[in-house]
């Protein structure tokens, strides 16, 4: 069967649509995130805390998103050929929300057993995930640019790729200062894991600027 042009228009505008929506979650979650490693730098576990209650209740919002995509995407069925596009999208920014969820626990974690941790450090995360979430800003611009056009698309990725080199840098620092503190095991080896969530929040953003290439030269 063929599909008149402007009903395949439609069909592509309607799933964007439903992937922006669910983006704009994952955005609101990686805000959050940023916002409890300010807390965490502060050793403030009341806002902390509270900022852990939203991101997991963000976590579930993003899990229904992530099913009205799918559902919308079936329902969609054949006029959109390239419906796989959008679902690789989607799986890779839900992955995102899932380090966010990582990191928000293991922060709480360290807080509520008071574990010690140099001022510096606290300092250095902060900037580390403040960076983070700048590549998720910039992914944003790059996903809701797909409403435009094919050149503005491929612009914006660039700076997401910039983004995750700034990443790269202060995670490779701080990785490095934390192995050379003077702290405990278990407190290292959770660091470790909060740094490395971060950058491969910053990874999945990269990945997720090349999907939205690939949907660009599709819309």
């Amino acid at each position: 069967m063929v599909f008149p042009a402007e009903t395949e228009y439609r069909v592509k505008m309607r799933a964007l649509s439903v992937c922006q929506d669910h983006f704009r979650k994952v955005v609101d979650i990686s805000r959050k995130t940023a916002q409890l490693v300010d807390s965490f730098a502060k050793e403030d576990i009341e806002s902390a805390k509270q900022l852990y209650d939203e991101i997991l209740s963000l976590g579930d919002d993003i899990d229904s998103a992530k099913r009205v995509v799918a559902q919308e995407l079936t329902e969609i069925g054949a006029i959109l050929i390239n419906r796989d596009d959008f679902l690789r999208f989607t799986d890779i920014t839900s992955e995102i929300a899932d380090f966010c969820k990582g990191i928000a626990f293991r922060l709480i974690e360290m807080m509520e057993r008071k574990w010690e941790i140099p001022p510096e450090i606290r300092g250095n995360l902060v900037s580390l995930a403040g960076a983070v979430f700048e590549s998720i800003l910039k992914l944003r611009e790059t996903v809701f640019t797909l409403n435009y056009s094919v050149s503005k698309v491929l612009e914006k990725a660039k700076d997401v790729e910039t983004a995750e080199r700034s990443v790269d840098d202060l995670y490779r620092e701080l990785e490095i200062k934390i192995l050379c503190s003077d702290i405990g095991l278990p407190t290292l080896l959770l660091l470790r894991d909060v740094i490395q969530l971060f950058e491969d929040i910053a990874d999945k953003a990269e990945d997720a600027s090349e999907a939205s290439r690939i949907l660009a030269f599709a819309m």
